[in-house]
């Protein structure tokens, strides 16, 4: 395990982007990354949950993209991290438990393929990423939010585990699922997301591929480090 007291100052002002499908690790990896090399946590895909449950909650059909591109410019949505949670906000309301339902889980694929609605994110996303020392992660950060990013990241797991992972995440909602379920809605996303006709989950050229299937959160972190470094290494 990578030492928790390692200098990091060499990564300041860097993008660090990781993509790969849902369930793969990618939320609680990047946010324990940022932690510990003292980085922003941008998490894009809150972004699109945020804009869906606005929408549901506000009788808006995720099928419909003028009104949702609308809401994409308009609506601000903000992230504050308070002892380890990634709180989001949407006009200064906090929506953090909101946007995680299986409601809004089963209508996001939709809501973020609209060309325009993801125009408006991408735009925000950069604007939030402008000034480096930060850990994004995504479906489409590492080939269209962050194609410069100096260390890109797609990390993948088998469709049993991610399964697995999200029948544990909704249990400690109260939300009563099972593996099977999952693996079914896991599949359809896949599909969807990369499927669809604007900015597709792809792996980029230059990512790094690394199959979280067998590693612990930790150790996903302590792998994600020691490519950085090893990276880094190599160009000096």
């Amino acid at each position: 395990m990578n030492d928790s007291n390692s200098d990091y100052s060499n990564l300041k002002g860097k993008i660090i982007a990781i993509d790969g499908p849902a369930g793969s690790g990618k939320s609680t990896t990047a946010k324990m990354l940022a932690a510990r090399l003292g980085f922003n946590y941008l998490d894009t895909g809150a972004m699109y949950r945020a804009i869906t449950y606005f929408a549901l909650t506000n009788q808006i059909s995720p099928s419909d993209g003028d009104k949702l591109a609308e809401l994409a410019h308009n609506l601000q949505i903000e992230f504050e991290t308070h002892e380890d949670i990634n709180r989001v906000f949407i006009d200064r309301k906090e929506v953090t438990k909101e946007i995680r339902t299986p409601e809004v889980t089963l209508h996001v694929s939709e809501v973020s393929a609209h060309k325009d609605v993801r125009e408006s994110m991408v735009k925000k996303q950069k604007e939030m990423g402008k000034n480096g020392s930060i850990v994004a992660e995504g479906r489409d950060t590492t080939t269209v939010v962050f194609p410069d990013a100096e260390f890109k990241i797609y990390l993948i797991a088998s469709v049993d585990e991610r399964a697995k992972r999200r029948v544990l995440d909704l249990s400690q909602t109260g939300t009563d699922t099972n593996i099977e379920e999952q693996k079914k809605d896991i599949e359809r996303r896949d599909h969807h997301d990369s499927s669809r006709e604007h900015s597709p989950l792809t792996q980029a050229e230059d990512a790094i591929l690394v199959d979280t299937t067998d590693l612990t959160i930790e150790g996903q972190v302590d792998k994600i480090i020691s490519l950085i470094e090893n990276s880094l290494k190599n160009k000096i």
